[in-house]
């Protein structure tokens, strides 16, 4: 795993965690097949500008952000998903699509689906589209603190 400001603050921060390795894969579903676990246990990232600022928020897999919801928890003006030009300048140490749900890292307020807290462990992204990391989701709430709101509605048919 190449070292980065995500794994290093883990390591510093004593938690265990553990990394799946895993065949390429783009979606947080496809990381949940890749390593065997339910789409609710995987965490999805996704960058947001809400009146100008961005954000990150955080869901089980086979949710999406419902934006007039999003936009109502955050008390925002204007809300959209940030451009992957966006992202890259946000996350240069992260292939597209494969940040971790450590925005704090990157000087981003971190706002979670009330749904991802109901897991005890949740898996993610670990920079790239081939590991994902596996924590409690306690450490998890104790590392980054986030804000918990629904914004997010389940995609499974």
């Amino acid at each position: 795993m190449t070292p980065n400001r995500f794994t290093a603050f883990l390591e510093e921060q004593k938690v265990p965690y553990e990394v799946l390795r895993h065949q390429k894969a783009y979606t947080a579903q496809e990381v949940a097949h890749a390593v065997h676990l339910s789409g609710k246990e995987v965490a999805k990232s996704v960058v947001v500008q809400a009146d100008g600022k961005y954000v990150l928020v955080v869901m089980p897999a086979p949710h999406r952000v419902n934006l007039a919801s999003l936009k109502h928890a955050l008390n925002a003006k204007d809300v959209r998903l940030a451009t992957e030009d966006e992202v890259r300048s946000l996350f240069p140490d992260c292939e597209i699509g494969a940040m971790p749900p450590f925005g704090n890292l990157y000087g981003l307020p971190v706002y979670v689906s009330r749904p991802l807290t109901e897991d005890q462990e949740i898996a993610f992204n670990a920079g790239t589209h081939t590991e994902a990391v596996k924590i409690s989701y306690k450490d998890f709430q104790r590392l980054v603190n986030p804000t918990v709101v629904d914004f997010s509605e389940s995609v499974d048919r």
